[in-house]
């Protein structure tokens, strides 16, 4: 085999996807590996007419913000693609990510971008991880995270530094059990095998921990010496659920759930309430940082007893919750039916009355007018990445809210909305990034837009 063809670039920044650049010959190399400042021989993977892929073989002269990265799965797993950028240079990049989509996307050059707010808890901050199970060609398997690049790899876990050390150890329980019951694993290529997915909760604050094993349809091979051998050997364990799904698409929820042991979910809190949350529940998954975003979006909104609130994209409802008692009426609006009925059953154990929640699309609810006819002076929506369907932006402002609170896990997909917001005769002074995944690429961020 010939030896590769490495090129020498220098690394002049990150991308918002967490991959180096550099050029060469007067194009965009975007490279996996390296950092800013440092010179690289690098291979070129991909050549496109406006821009080169390439991997990074060498570092000839490093970066000062270059430090050795604590997991040992580093370059190997998808995830904690910036271990080894010092936390204050992840955060300067981070900010640089949400100026940049405000420039050049939403042409929002007067807005006040707050440095990046960082994670109290660089490691083991996560409070749900969920690991693979893969079949390999030699007949046997792994149980882990993806290989960086691919969806249809799985390297086995030995340690991850992001979950509590007790995830690592239950992963290698549940590894160890399945190989010795000789338990088949499913093959995401044939479609065929019975173990898909291995999925942790934790509650940092509670202590409680669920364990949600996804299978194939059936029930699981000699599952209550499963349960026996993980309640008896970790009795941190307080729940232990079954999901079966039998569907191609390679995703750890199911079609039908049971409950093996326990209460089949557990409970966190944040913000002085206590949320409960069962296997397929979306909760913030880096708690204290949850806080954190929500602190500071109170802060921004400065509520008053008189205002009416919609929170829009709900989920369980825990941002309209921790905000209700600083209004007088807050009404929640989500499409999943399951996290409409927890977050009814979350308001009535916190005590809280002055919250109802509508189930049905954002759309199609602003749109019936299900909402009700009187006005709301604040309007929260926490969309999904994709943002906000632009029919929901069209209900959204005729209603003409005087203050409309954006929570986003995506500035590219915010500084789209944000644009069409401003034109609609809304200014935005202030967005304020918020680190919820250390040592990754995403940022949160909070914004309130005020009616002019």
């Amino acid at each position: 085999m010939p030896d590769k063809k490495l090129v020498q670039l220098e690394i002049a920044d990150l991308a918002s996807d967490g991959r180096s650049v550099g050029h060469l010959n007067g194009k965009v190399v975007f490279c996996d590996g390296g950092l800013p400042g440092e010179t690289v021989l690098a291979e070129i993977v991909r050549s496109r007419p406006r821009y080169s892929q390439a991997i990074v073989h060498e570092v000839v002269r490093a970066s000062d913000a270059r430090i050795t990265p604590v997991c040992s799965h580093f370059g190997l797993c998808g995830g904690c693609a910036w271990q080894d950028l010092t936390y204050d240079h992840q955060l300067d990049y981070k900010k640089r990510q949400v100026v940049a989509c405000l420039e050049r996307l939403a042409v929002l050059g007067s807005v006040d971008v707050a440095d990046a707010v960082g994670s109290p808890d660089l490691f083991h901050y996560r409070n749900k991880m969920e690991f693979s199970f893969h079949a390999t060609p030699d007949g046997g398997f792994t149980l882990g995270l993806h290989r960086r690049g691919r969806f249809d790899e799985i390297f086995d876990l030995h340690e991850c530094h992001l979950q509590s050390q007790l995830s690592n150890r239950l992963v290698d329980r549940v590894r160890r059990f399945v190989a010795d019951e000789g338990i088949s694993v499913y093959d995401v290529r044939r479609h065929i095998g019975f173990m898909r997915f291995l999925v942790i909760r934790e509650g940092k604050r509670t202590g409680q921990v669920l364990v949600n094993i996804v299978t194939n349809y059936g029930d699981i091979p000699a599952g209550q010496r499963l349960v026996a051998s993980l309640t008896g050997e970790f009795p941190e364990v307080t729940t232990i659920v079954h999901n079966q799904n039998g569907q191609k698409s390679n995703v750890a929820t199911g079609e039908v759930e049971s409950v093996l042991y326990g209460p089949g979910c557990i409970e966190e809190e944040i913000g002085g309430l206590r949320f409960r949350i069962e296997a397929g529940t979306f909760f913030q998954t880096n708690t204290a940082q949850a806080e954190t975003l929500f602190t500071t979006a109170s802060r921004l909104l400065a509520a008053e007893p008189g205002d009416r609130l919609l929170d829009l994209y709900c989920g369980t409802g825990t941002i309209g919750m921790l905000l209700a008692g600083q209004v007088r009426e807050a009404v929640g609006v989500e499409l999943v039916g399951e996290a409409v009925e927890l977050a009814r059953r979350n308001a009535a154990a916190n005590s809280i009355a002055n919250i109802t929640f509508i189930h049905g699309s954002v759309k199609d609810v602003l749109a019936s007018g299900a909402v009700g006819q009187e006005s709301y002076n604040i309007v929260v929506v926490d969309p999904p990445r994709a943002g906000l369907h632009r029919k929901a932006l069209a209900g959204i402002l005729a209603l003409a809210p005087a203050k409309l609170l954006y929570i986003s896990c995506n500035p590219a997909t915010f500084a789209r909305d944000a644009r069409l917001i401003a034109d609609a005769g809304y200014r935005l002074p202030r967005v304020v990034p918020v680190d919820m995944f250390p040592h990754t690429k995403h940022i949160e961020l909070v914004a309130l837009f005020y009616r002019r």
